[in-house]
């Protein structure tokens, strides 16, 4: 069993082994042989496609001010929704549920057109606009996983802290949200990595300099006759560096979260 896990674990790295590889070589180098090392090995590439990308600026607009506001939003309404929903129990809440699984099987593209002119009548683009979209487009999921967690959650201790005088809201942010931790790291680590690396939604949205995300200042590297593809692998692997930092500091949240719900479905059998 060791062996074959191996095997799998070596085919899912291979890719990002061959990203490192070129990113380490010349342009030539990368088309006589992208499999492996050739005599252009070199560190200047992490450097030009550093100051190419304004990495500094890009990182603040992708990471601070988009990734981080819009992951807290998310996790902060889907939770409270789901804690909602969960404990109130009625055919509203139970519409309201199935809406949000609805809303999932929504394509973006078919929304794409009039979310933007609605956004643009009112002149509210770029940073501001793109946590607001990124919280709408993402929310749904994060509530049905936030619901399965809640469930989990013995609504004794709800009936215990209301005869300790506790309301609702304190009884949700001090005893039931931080008893979903693990789910929470889930959902954090799932909505940073597609926000940190959506490309479509911040093409669409920001149209001002030094606004611009990673995967936006990437398309540069790209022209109608020249395609530095060095430099583009160099600057994949800086732009990839922050989000394996995020996960490996989730793992083990996101690890206990699988596995608490992989226990719990047995009481659906």
């Amino acid at each position: 069993m060791a062996f074959f896990l191996g095997i799998i674990a070596l085919f899912w790295f291979y890719p990002f082994i061959i990203v490192i590889i070129n990113a380490l070589k010349g342009k030539r180098g990368i088309f006589q042989n992208p499999l492996w090392f050739t005599r252009d090995f070199t560190f200047s590439n992490f450097k030009t496609a550093y100051q190419a990308l304004d990495f500094t600026s890009s990182f603040f607009n992708s990471f601070l001010v988009i990734t981080v506001a819009s992951v807290i939003v998310i996790t902060l309404v889907s939770a409270a929704a789901a804690y909602a929903l969960s404990r109130v129990k009625g055919p509203f809440s139970s519409i309201l549920y199935y809406l949000c699984a609805g809303t999932m099987l929504i394509p973006f593209q078919s929304i794409m057109i009039p979310l933007l002119s609605l956004f643009g009548k009112v002149n509210f683009l770029n940073r501001t606009s793109l946590v607001i979209m990124n919280t709408g487009l993402s929310v749904s999921l994060s509530i049905i996983l936030f619901y399965g967690a809640f469930q989990g959650v013995s609504k004794t201790l709800d009936e215990a802290a209301a005869l300790d005088g506790a309301y609702p809201f304190k009884t949700f942010v001090y005893i039931i949200f931080p008893a979903v931790s693990p789910m929470t790291g889930t959902v954090v680590i799932l909505n940073a990595m597609k926000i940190w690396n959506d490309y479509l939604l911040p093409s669409l949205v920001v149209n001002k300099d030094g606004m611009y995300t990673i995967p936006l200042k990437m398309y540069s590297f790209f022209g109608e006759t020249n395609s530095q593809w060095q430099l583009a692998l160099a600057g994949l692997v800086l732009s990839m560096v922050p989000i394996i930092i995020l996960f490996l500091l989730l793992q083990k949240q996101v690890m206990t979260s699988v596995t608490e719900r992989g226990l719990s479905s047995k009481d659906w059998i």
